[in-house]
Formats: C-alpha cells, structure tokens, sequence
C-alpha cells in the first residue's frame, strides 16, 4: 500500500500535475509493462522510506516548553554512514525522552547526539538498528526556483506531497537566527518539522523548519514552508558527529526576539533568565543602535552583535523605551549555556 501510494505521488511529480488533497491515481502504463514505470521511480520510493515519525518528551523544566510545549512531534530523516537521523534542532531541545518509528511501524528509543543553533539542525542516534536504507545528501545549491520536489513527513504514504520552489534566500528568524539560500516551497505542509525535501534523484536537499506566510517575496502574503537547505549541514556534520555542536555556531546570545516594522527592529519577546532580561530589555522596546550603529533589519542587527566577539562580550545597545531613549549594556552568553539537559547527562 506504502509503495503503491508513493509511486503515483512520484508520477504526479514527474508529469508536473497538481497535488492537492487526496493523492490521484496515477496515469495507466502500457499493457503488458506495468512494471516499468514503477522500476523508474524506485529510487524516490526508497528515499521516502528513509524517513522516520519522531516523538519527543522534553524535560519538565525545560525553557522552551512555554513556546514548543513539553510534548512535540515531527520527522527525521535517516543519514548515512553516520547511522544518525537528522532532525530540525528546536524538536529536540531539552529532550528527555525520544521515540523513531519508522514506515514499517519499527519504533526504537533515540538520544540527542548534537543540536546546532546556528544551522538549526538537530542528530539523534537511534539506540537499535531502524532496518532502513539512509538516505543521500544532495546538493541544495543547485534546486533553482520553480522546481518541483517531493516533501515527506511522518514516515506514512499520506504524508507525501509535491512543492513547486517559489523563491530561495536570505532568511532571518525571530530568536537571533539567520542562514543564506533559505529554500521556500508552496503549498504549504502543516507537518513542517524535520520534514524531508527530496529531489528527483532520491537526494535529500532540505529539512523542514517553518510555516510562513511570505514564501515567495518578503511582506507579499503566499503561505508555504521554509527549509534549512542541506548544503550548510555538510561542512559541519563531522564537527557535530563528535562533539555534539559546531564550534563556529557558538555566537554571542542576547534572548531577544524581534521583528522589522517600517525600519525599525520592535523586541516582541525576551528569554527568561536571558541577557537581555537580566539588562531590563522588555517587550515593546525598539532597537535603534548596536555599538553606536545603527540597525534596522535583523540582518545588521545578528551581524553587530556576532562580530562583537565572543561569547560573554559586552554589547551596547541603544533603545526607545517609550518616549526616551536608553543606552542598556547586555553581557551576552553562550546560548548554550541557558539549554537545560535530562538529569544524569
């Protein structure tokens, strides 16, 4: 039924027809060679299988249960020779527990072997054999805008749809976040998270991240998915593999969230026990200045802070707080250093 299901997902990909809702039947094949078109497209069919439903229980303490909840669920993805399944980092913040199923039902403990905020990627290692084929990495630089890709999730034949690139780009998130070649997709998926976006040779070229509302063009409303694209994992993966981050992504951290409305940056949110709270940063307050320049995008606001030094630099900010403006010195940290981990680790 799994295989059945994917190969007429595979077909509508192939002839470029819509997928929306339930998954069409596919286009007849010739008599008396049935097999043929099924063969062609075996290569997606096992790159599907490569992903797995995750089940996560994070610690009863945990900082991020007030934004992502003490239970979450989402996908990985099974990478090789690494024997590891790659996830969207946020999933498996804080984790305590952590369940892989797989699309026979196989399902086998997993601990967090590496979380990097800077990519946003997450690794689990599974505890048992998962008995699947991983998957291989492809190369995200070379998905153009237009092109049409399979997104798998959940590890089930009904979590597979079609996605037309409606744009890649420079993509900055709310929570002191920020990648190049962001690949965004439409129609938008619900079960975005550590989804797995596949290309026509079977290669994985993308993890799920988030549902926004502006894929194609900043501030124009077309709702669709953005994907950490695959390349920015691959210089990195070994450095995770064996220390459990990248060093490169330890950055200077603040706790701030923000947003850019009409040139300037408003603080929409601040970490608890963070930095910025600790220097009476509240909501509401507009960034105007980092180290005595200006900032309006979150972009140049990332930048000043991260080539301010290490983390534990002093940053000086310049603020509205109402009608006056403050200058507020923030000691940032090592974000890293906020993370709250399963006891006994």
């Amino acid at each position: 039924m799994a295989a059945s299901r994917l190969f007429r997902l595979v077909v509508l990909a192939t002839f470029g027809m819509a997928a929306t809702g339930a998954i069409a039947a596919a286009p007849r094949s010739a008599p008396g060679n049935a097999s043929a078109p099924a063969a062609a497209y075996e290569h997606l069919v096992e790159a599907a299988r490569a992903v797995v439903s995750l089940r996560i229980k994070a610690i009863a303490n945990a900082r991020s249960n007030v934004t992502l909840g003490n239970e979450r669920v989402g996908s990985g993805v099974y990478i090789a020779p690494q024997n590891l399944v790659l996830t969207i980092g946020y999933l498996i913040l804080e984790a305590d527990h952590v369940e892989v199923t797989t699309s026979t039902g196989r399902t086998v403990p997993a601990i967090v072997a590496a979380y990097d905020p800077a990519t946003g990627f997450g690794l689990l290692r599974p505890l048992a054999p998962l008995d699947i084929k991983a998957i291989a990495l492809g190369a995200s630089g070379r998905v153009d805008a237009l092109d049409r890709l399979l997104v798998a999730s959940g590890a089930t034949e009904d979590a597979l749809s079609v996605a037309t690139v409606v744009a890649k780009r420079q993509f900055a998130g709310y929570w002191e976040y920020l990648i190049d070649d962001a690949i965004f997709t439409a129609p938008p998926r619900a079960d975005f998270g550590g989804a797995a976006l596949i290309n026509r040779e079977g290669e994985l070229v993308g993890i799920g991240s988030l549902l926004v509302m502006d894929a194609a063009t900043p501030g124009e409303r077309l709702p669709g998915n953005m994907f950490v694209p695959i390349d920015l994992l691959k210089p990195v993966l070994g450095e995770m593999v064996s220390t459990g981050r990248q060093k490169g992504g330890a950055r200077p951290w603040l706790g701030i969230n923000s947003r850019e409305h009409e040139g300037r940056l408003h603080v929409i949110r601040v970490s608890a026990d963070s930095p910025a709270e600790r220097a009476g940063i509240e909501a509401g307050d507009i960034i105007l200045q980092v180290g005595g320049k200006s900032v309006e995008t979150l972009p140049e606001f990332y930048k000043r802070v991260w080539n301010a030094g290490a983390p534990g630099v002093e940053v000086t900010l310049k603020l509205l707080k109402g009608t006056e403006v403050q200058e507020v010195k923030v000691r940032t940290i090592d974000r890293f250093e906020l993370i709250r981990k399963r006891p006994g680790i």
